[in-house]
C-alpha cells in the first residue's frame, strides 16, 4: 500500500509560506514577462506550462469555444508532455490589475476561468502522480487560488539573480 504524500509548498492545498527561492524567483518571473509582454488591457487568458523564463507552452482560453474538465485536462497532459521539463508551474495568466483596496491579501480576485484551469491542471498532475504548482498571474501578483497565499508588486524590474 504506497503512503499518503506528505503536506510540501507545492501539496494540493496549494502554496504555503515558506516558499524556497528557486520558487520564488519562478512566480516573480511569470509576473515580471507578463508585464513585460502583455500591454492590452483586454486580452485572451493564456494557459502557461514550463518554467518562467525557460522553456514553456501556452494556450489560449477562449470564452467562445467549448470545452469541458475533460478537455481541457488532455489539453494539460498535451502542454505537459509538449514542454518536458521536470517540475513544471502551471499558471494562468489574464486581464486584471491587483488593486490594493479590492478584496483578497494582493486584491487579485480569483474567477471562473482560474478554477476551471485548475481542476484540469489538478487531475493532469493528479493522474501522472507529480506535484502541482499552479498560480494565476495578473499585471503586479500572483495568487494561489488553493491557498490564497499571494504576492504583489508595486514596481517590477527584472534584475539579475
Amino acid at each position: 500500500m504506497a503512503s499518503m504524500p506528505t503536506l510540501s509548498e507545492t501539496s494540493v492545498e496549494g502554496l504555503h509560506e515558506p516558499l524556497s527561492p528557486v520558487l520564488e524567483k519562478r512566480l516573480r518571473r511569470a509576473v515580471l514577462d507578463h508585464t513585460a509582454t502583455e500591454h492590452r488591457r483586454s486580452f485572451l487568458a493564456l494557459v502557461h506550462l514550463g518554467i518562467p523564463g525557460g522553456k514553456e507552452v501556452a494556450h489560449a482560453h477562449r470564452e467562445d469555444e467549448p470545452t469541458d474538465h475533460w478537455l481541457r485536462t488532455d489539453i494539460i497532459h498535451s502542454m505537459r508532455r509538449r514542454v518536458g521539463v521536470p517540475d513544471p508551474i502551471v499558471w494562468l495568466t489574464r486581464p486584471a490589475e491587483a488593486k490594493p483596496e479590492a478584496i483578497g491579501a494582493v486584491g487579485l480576485e480569483v474567477e471562473d476561468v482560474d478554477l476551471r484551469w485548475l481542476a484540469a491542471a489538478r487531475a493532469a498532475f493528479r493522474e501522472i502522480g507529480s506535484p502541482l504548482t499552479y498560480v494565476v498571474v495578473a499585471r503586479n501578483a500572483w495568487i494561489d487560488p488553493r491557498s490564497g497565499l499571494s504576492r504583489r508588486w508595486k514596481r517590477l524590474r527584472y534584475r539579475n539573480d
